[in-house]
């Protein structure tokens, strides 16, 4: 009996990843660096366009620093994703924004914060 206890516990806890989709396995996602490629510490958000959501929201990105993302893959297997950024120093406020199609798993994505706002 206690065999087979484990056997349904085991089978209720794997539920949730076989219901959550291919993500648990690894499947689908994109693995993205975004790399802060300038010196000032930024804010950075990052969208991905393939699913309509966010990555990440207004996390700090210090100067020369990376941070680790996953992305949705495309009907093609490669992420879409857009940017925005803004300085964390209220005095000298910059921002930034980019666009980067076609990402293939481990891809760099440098981001800065480099314009007006």
């Amino acid at each position: 009996m206690l065999y087979f206890g484990r056997v349904i516990a085991l089978a209720i806890g794997a539920a949730p990843l076989l219901i959550g989709g291919t993500d648990a396995f690894g499947g689908e996602g994109i693995n993205l660096h975004v790399t802060n490629d300038g010196i000032v510490d930024i804010y950075v958000t990052v969208y991905d366009t393939t699913v309509q959501a966010p990555i990440i929201e207004h996390q700090r990105l210090n100067g020369f620093a990376s941070l680790p993302i996953s992305a949705s893959a495309d009907d093609k297997g490669r992420a879409n994703i857009t940017w925005t950024t803004i300085s964390v120093d209220n005095r000298d406020r910059h921002c930034g924004r980019g666009t980067r199609t076609k990402l293939e798993n481990d891809a760099t994505v440098n981001v800065h914060a480099d314009s007006d706002c």
